[in-house]
């Protein structure tokens, strides 16, 4: 089950990325679909590829004509989506890139990573000072450095998001900025990670100066 969930939500796009192949689980589901030389052109040389982080999920047997259920695993912290906070999945992710496509896989950009918290203090005033968020990206800025340390190349590293936006499904509702947007007026208002990870990007320069 959690194998093809894996398959399903990971590998689905990794494999014929980097491997010219779908997945042995999907593949008969797949192959009507395939087209001669489709997967010659999805295989292409890659200069680096992205990877989108912010959580892990647990499966368990579900009823009815879906067999899985996709839950947040028990144990863990959650952001304000309901989503666990789990900073060592990220060591897990890039280390398994690695090691599963080997000298297939180009260099790495984590391209989103971040996290949504209910934004309102009492008296509707926005909660700028956000020590859970800076606890969530402290926790996986160290991850992504684990996984540097192993050996994963990784070439960059970006926080969703700079400023509060508009999520596809929930609206404005999750907020996942740096820097607080008023929606009715567009002020913008640096939220505390603002200032920490400004400074922690300053450090991190000038260590490798």
């Amino acid at each position: 089950m959690a194998s093809l969930y894996d398959a399903l939500q990971n590998r689905l796009f990794t494999d014929p990325l980097l491997l010219g192949r779908y997945p042995d689980e999907l593949e008969p589901l797949l192959a009507p679909f395939v087209r001669p030389g489709d997967l010659d052109a999805i295989s292409s040389p890659l200069d680096a590829l992205g990877v989108n982080y912010y959580s892990v999920n647990a499966v368990r047997a579900a009823e009815g004509q879906v067999p899985i259920e996709v839950v947040a695993p028990p144990g863990y912290p959650r952001t304000g989506f309901g989503w666990a906070v789990v900073p060592e999945g990220l060591t897990e992710v890039l280390l398994r890139l690695r090691d599963d496509y080997g000298e297939a896989l180009p260099p790495v950009y984590v391209t989103e990573n971040g996290c949504a918290y209910p934004d309102e203090l009492d008296g509707g005033s926005p909660q700028l000072d956000d020590t859970d968020r800076i606890a969530y990206l402290r926790g996986h800025v160290g991850a992504l450095q684990d996984a540097v340390d192993a050996g994963v190349d990784v070439r960059g590293y970006y926080v969703w998001t700079l400023m509060d936006n508009v999520e596809w499904a929930e609206g404005v509702d999750q907020r996942f900025g740096l820097v607080h947007v008023d929606f009715a007026n567009q002020r913008r208002t640096p939220r505390s990670s603002f200032a920490w990870y400004r400074d922690h990007i300053r450090q991190a320069t000038d260590r490798t100066r």
